[in-house]
């Protein structure tokens, strides 16, 4: 499951989404179209549920970024258990 940081927020843009951090001045610009919506980070979204209708290189693609998101702080990742 995947949450946004607390710290953290997210808006949809033409090009896809822009997640910024209010702990100092650090956007991020992600082209993902209309792969994924702000809202999956609010309600902690899981990985399956993004990829039901996705094809397997979208499916990649999510993945991907969903790790780089971990990896900087944006989103938090968190077990099921």
């Amino acid at each position: 499951m995947y949450l946004l940081h607390p710290k953290c927020r997210v808006r949809k843009e033409k090009f896809g989404l822009l997640f910024y951090d209010l702990r100092g001045p650090k956007l991020l610009f992600v082209e993902t179209g209309d792969l994924l919506d702000p809202g999956f980070f609010q309600v902690g979204g899981a990985s399956k549920d993004v990829f039901a209708d996705k094809s397997h290189a979208e499916r990649i693609r999510v993945e991907r970024l969903l790790k780089s998101l971990v990896v900087k702080g944006f989103v938090r990742e968190q077990s099921l258990c």
